[in-house]
């Protein structure tokens, strides 16, 4: 049995990613139903695959989907097979960007980086920002995976110290640095499908989310300094021994600059490809981000004289990669028959009308108050932050609200980074947990909480000075 449903999700995620972008190019309602018909192949194989005791919220999801049409008294086969192809966009990305990986595992480029910024990191509160930032960098491309890389960075570093105190300095860089990366790196399916389905100006989100991470920044920073003048222990002196040693065996000065220019090249030919091409075709964005990586990892392999690697990298993935991505994935089939199946009821206007009368019985409260609030609360349930934006976005697009669609991005995001930073069931917190040994709480809840609150704060004033300016 394991064979079997092993295979069958290989073909059916396959067939599936095959359908979407021929359906993107070409709108043939054959083709649009056989995608479907693959999406309901990739239900059914993964549940079989993983068990149903590891597939309940997903399951759970679609069986809400199935009793709101049944109520709302829409056919129910005909939702089902809608909502299977209302993430098409979304599932299609998040199969293609753990590709990316792959290039950046070719080449020690951090460990080059550090290497030649070696006087630009050589105090506690210049190593921490200097995480803070590599690890938003590197989460461009690898996402969540970029924390238990960066990890396993540091400790090339900081091999030797596991106490809860240094546990603390290295964790919350990484955590917090993976977080922000949510409010404007463009590689991260919850920021983009928020910018696709609220309509907003991606130049503008982007923008807009990197001032408020840089400001993130430099706010944990400042945690991590007060946090070490508490502790009455000086980072510095420990820190650049331990780079020293590691220098000792680092590649050659040339060989070193050359991969820190050949790592920025790569980080900029990947942005910039994104953004021209979506701005001279007006492509979506989330089409053209993963035909973009894919010839992007092939123009890499090629012009490394590695071409013959592709082939490997293409069977490893789908033996084994894709595998791994299938619960991923159904949790956005089984939210799109959600999302379906509520557009088919009053909710959305009983959503505004709600928010409408708290805003009037209470004005100085307006929605984008709460709305971070929705994604944290439902963090603390298992939903991770892409699970959430996917489904409140979703929601949302459905809705005329007053506010600028750039500013609706920012607040749902910044509950995103507030659940990463603070929810212990979720995907980020329990990779670093496994890569620190410490428990979830501490890393979350323990940890993060005072710097969640000033965060919320310091968010919440610029989107309400831009609501009232």
């Amino acid at each position: 049995m394991k064979v079997f449903s092993t295979w069958g999700l290989r073909l059916s995620i396959t067939l599936y990613t095959l359908l979407h972008f021929f359906t993107a190019f070409f709108n043939n309602k054959f083709a649009l139903s056989a995608l479907a018909i693959a999406g309901l192949a990739l239900f059914f194989f993964s549940l079989l695959y993983l068990s149903i005791q590891k597939f309940k919220l997903p399951f759970t999801i679609f069986i809400c989907g199935i009793l709101i049409l049944l109520f709302s008294d829409h056919s129910v086969l005909n939702g089902i097979l809608q909502g299977l192809i209302l993430m098409k966009d979304m599932i299609g990305l998040l199969i293609i960007v753990p590709l990316i990986g792959w290039v950046l595992r070719e080449e020690p480029y951090i460990e080059d980086i550090m290497s030649v910024f070696y006087t630009f990191i050589n105090t506690s509160q210049k190593f921490y920002l200097s995480l803070i930032t590599f690890t938003q960098i590197i989460a461009y491309f690898l996402l969540f995976g970029s924390i238990p890389m960066m990890y396993q960075f540091v400790n090339i570093i900081l091999k030797d110290h596991h106490t809860e105190f240094w546990e603390k300095y290295k964790g919350t860089a990484l955590l917090r640095g993976f977080a922000l990366s949510t409010l404007w790196v463009v590689s991260i399916p919850s920021f983009i499908f928020a910018v696709e389905a609220l309509g907003a100006s991606l130049w503008l989100a982007i923008l807009q989310g990197l001032g408020i991470a840089i400001i993130g920044t430099i706010l944990a920073v400042t945690f991590a300094f007060f946090s070490e003048k508490r502790s009455g222990f000086s980072i510095t002196p420990t820190l650049q021994q331990n780079i020293k040693l590691v220098l000792v065996n680092a590649s050659p000065k040339e060989i070193r600059k050359k991969k820190v220019i050949e790592f920025f090249l790569l980080f900029i030919s990947l942005f910039g490809s994104i953004f021209l091409i979506h701005g001279v075709f007006r492509i979506p964005l989330m089409l053209i981000i993963p035909l973009v990586i894919v010839g992007w990892i092939c123009a890499f392999f090629l012009f490394k004289r590695r071409g013959y690697k592709l082939t490997r990298v293409a069977k490893e993935y789908v033996r084994k990669d894709m595998i791994n991505q299938s619960y991923q994935l159904n949790i956005m089939l089984s939210v799109g028959v959600l999302i379906f199946a509520l557009r088919q009821t009053g909710f959305a206007p009983t959503i505004v009308n709600s928010l409408h009368f708290l805003q009037d019985t209470i004005p100085f409260i307006n929605p984008l108050f709460l709305l971070p609030f929705i994604v944290i609360i439902l963090g603390f349930f298992g939903l991770g932050p892409l699970t959430v934006m996917v489904l409140v976005a979703g929601i949302l697009s459905g809705m005329e609200l007053p506010y600028s669609p750039e500013l609706i991005v920012l607040s749902i995001t910044s509950g995103s980074v507030i659940s990463i930073l603070i929810s212990p069931v979720i995907m980020p917190v329990i990779a670093l947990s496994a890569s620190n040994g410490l428990s979830m709480f501490t890393n979350g809840i323990k940890f993060n909480w005072k710097y969640a609150i000033v965060f919320y704060i310091i968010v919440q004033t610029y989107i309400q000075i831009m609501v009232h300016v």
